[in-house]
């Protein structure tokens, strides 16, 4: 079951209507100054209360000795005093019923064991007293409509940031200073930006939740180092979905040096990064990979909305640009759909030479005759065929007249056809830019960074349109304790519905020639034992056994062989199986992650898995539709629609299985260690799937 979030409470803290300074400061440049200075500066219309008990006046305020002299109601607290005197100030806010903190102060989780402790201790006392804390070790927010500006960070003194409806959320104080002085430099309009520091109480999943309720934000741009609980922050994840508000994601740490350093920096547990870009594709976020990406897109979204589909038409003045923009547009999982026909040959009547499939190219044409990309333009998009349109215009912007005149044609374009996502790319004039962006348009100089930006649009579309049936989370079933032999995991395995190849333990070379001949040749012998987990590699295994004297003789020889390869192992006889052969023999595995809990995996057997790590994550549990996406994703999918003449895997069936293997380790939960099925094995359609062999640890 996924964590709640509670919203409701959070409106104090970041929506306050009188904030507190403890530790306030008569100069504006330092710590417990800036607050001050920027809240009356940027004109914060709610109560700005200093607190300092050796002054009555702060930068011209009525001072209080402490906050429990305070005479009324404080929403929101800041702390700017040494850590040595945090907890004690919590206390006081407590007392006074003050219903949230924000926690400049540093000293904390961050540094060590003893701050760790002094942490946990301001942190009880907030839960007790029903108070939200932000930080401590945090820059704060700004709520940038309201001009609540609670934090110490120079780059808010530089100039507010342009109220906008995309919000910015750091784990990172260094990183949201840099994002803030980004966005306000790159014309984003913001609504929030909140540094969460080291979450001792609010974190990232608490902000975007808060967020995805808010009537000022329609994005949610996040910059993640880690999460100490990734089932909230896929909660959160879900909220921001279910009310249509897209979250883009920076989350670093793609490699085990940088995960390090992340835990390092954030007291956060980072994770394994394939597992956190599973769970944000899971949730319907978008992770980019560059900062640049990163506000490309939430520009673009903020911009342009979002395309009702990904068919794009592209119109260029260079036939080799244009073929440029065509490679990155299918590059970036867009349809350049050919242009009908019948406008075709309304583009060859007023260019012959024009090439007029899709990409569109008029050629210089355009140099002599202004009114040509107009009337291209109304031909293609009259078709009606399009929702995303890009435009090659080289270096028109840099002239004062072609410039202007490029400017006033995007903004018809705009007005006229609404609906499209339509970004423009040239050598820009500082002006036509502007004029440009006015319009509703994106203007890039980069003709590739516009179509991977494009791209990444109509991806965020798609996931958004995209939601998950509802999964209900299973009763709680804790996994057996312990290394289970073969036998028994596949027995727990196919209780739970997954389906497993029929077995039988035997204890003497009679036996297993009896319960071959029940299963029917051929057979496989396997030693069944907890301790031998490698049976393979000590001749623990033998296939394609084709009468009772070969069972005979396999038993014999597998027995002999464990105890002389594990002596101490405990032997629990020979398993007896049909030998099974499909399609494709797969992997499937659960991992319990340590913040995300357990988390399935698959990927095709064999060289796959091992040398490629061609495979897929999920959190469970999860549906149908979330497995098949998780089948389609590997690299290697095609193999499983069959290729070289073998037919076509049983898809349905591999599905199901995925989500009986996602419902037990949702069951077992942090009782289960690890599950590795393999091989798991997909017959051709229509004829099932079977787990052949399995290792099941429980904790």
């Amino acid at each position: 079951m996924q964590p709640s979030i509670d919203t409701q409470s959070l409106s104090a803290l970041f929506a306050p209507k009188s904030i507190a300074v403890v530790g306030a400061s008569a100069e504006a440049t330092k710590i417990g100054g800036r607050p001050i200075d920027f809240l009356k500066r940027f004109g914060y219309a709610g109560e700005i209360i200093p607190v300092n008990p050796r002054s009555s006046e702060v930068q011209g305020l009525k001072a209080y000795p402490s906050l429990t002299e305070i005479p009324g109601g404080v929403d929101l607290a800041i702390l700017s005093v040494p850590a040595s005197a945090v907890v004690g100030a919590v206390e006081d806010a407590a007392k006074k019923g003050v219903k949230s903190l924000v926690v400049f102060s540093s000293g904390f989780a961050e540094v060590d064991e003893a701050g760790r402790a002094e942490q946990d201790r301001m942190t009880q006392i907030a839960r007790k007293a029903g108070m939200r804390i932000l930080g401590p070790n945090c820059l704060g927010f700004a709520n940038v409509a309201l001009k609540a500006n609670a934090t110490f960070s120079p780059v808010i003194g530089v100039g507010q940031a342009t109220p906008g409806r995309v919000a910015i959320v750091s784990q990172s104080g260094a990183f949201g200073a840099y994002a803030y002085s980004l966005a306000r430099g790159r014309g984003l309009g913001l609504s929030h930006w909140i540094a969460t520091g080291n979450e001792a109480d609010v974190d990232v999943a608490d902000c975007i939740g808060w967020l995805a309720g808010s009537d000022d934000t329609d994005v949610i741009l996040a910059y993640l180092e880690g999460a100490k609980d990734g089932r909230k922050l896929m909660r959160a994840l879900e909220m921001a979905r279910a009310a249509g508000k897209p979250v883009i994601v920076a989350k670093v740490g793609r490699t085990s040096l940088g995960a390090a350093a992340a835990a390092s920096h954030t007291s956060a547990l980072a994770g394994e990064d394939a597992v956190y870009d599973a769970a944000l594709r899971q949730c319907g976020a978008y992770r980019a990979k560059t900062i640049e990406e990163f506000f490309d897109i939430g520009l673009a979204i903020s911009s342009l909305g979002l395309p009702k589909s990904n068919r794009i038409a592209i119109v260029t003045v260079s036939g080799g640009v244009g073929v440029l923009m065509a490679d990155d547009a299918l590059e970036a999982g867009l349809d350049v759909a050919e242009t009908p026909a019948d406008a075709q040959a309304k583009i060859k009547e007023l260019v012959s030479f024009a090439a007029p499939r899709n990409p569109v190219d008029t050629t210089g044409q355009v140099a002599s005759d202004r009114t040509l990309l107009d009337k291209v333009l109304n031909i293609v998009l009259a078709t009606g065929r399009y929702d995303m349109l890009a435009t090659f215009h080289a270096a028109a912007g840099l002239s004062p007249e072609f410039g202007m005149h490029t400017a006033e044609l995007v903004g018809r374009i705009r007005k006229e056809h609404p609906h499209l996502a339509y970004a423009c790319c040239a050598l820009f004039r500082p002006e036509v830019a502007k004029a440009i962006e006015e319009t509703g348009c994106m203007p890039f100089e980069d003709p590739s960074r516009m179509m991977r930006t494009l791209g990444a649009l109509a991806g965020v579309a798609r996931a958004m349109r995209t939601k998950p049936l509802p999964v209900e989370t299973p009763k709680s079933a804790p996994a057996p304790k312990g290394v289970l032999n073969e036998a028994d995991a596949l027995r727990a395995l196919g209780a739970a519905g997954v389906p497993v190849v029929p077995s039988a333990i035997c204890r003497s070379a009679d036996e297993a020639a009896a319960a071959a001949q029940k299963f029917g040749f051929p057979v496989v012998a396997k030693i069944a034992s907890a301790d031998i987990l490698h049976k393979s590699d000590i001749g623990g295994v033998k296939l394609r056994l084709a009468d009772a004297a070969a069972v005979r003789a396999a038993f014999d020889e597998v027995t002999a062989n464990a105890k002389k390869a594990a002596p101490q192992a405990k032997v629990d006889g020979v398993l007896i199986a049909p030998m099974i052969s499909g399609v494709v023999e797969c992997i499937v595995g659960v991992q319990n992650d340590p913040a995300f809990g357990p988390v399935v995996m698959f990927g095709l057997g064999g060289v796959m898995v091992e040398v490629l790590k061609d495979v897929s994550f999920r959190a469970a549990p999860f549906g149908r539709d979330v497995a098949l996406d998780m089948i389609r994703e590997i690299k290697g999918y095609k193999v499983l629609e069959g290729v070289r003449g073998a037919p076509p895997a049983d898809l349905d069936a591999l599905a199901d299985a995925l989500v009986a293997v996602s419902r037990f380790a949702a069951a077992a939960d942090d009782s289960l260690e690890t599950l590795d099925i393999n091989p798991f094995v997909v017959r051709p359609k229509g004829q099932g799937a079977l787990a052949l062999d399995a290792v099941l640890v429980g904790r």
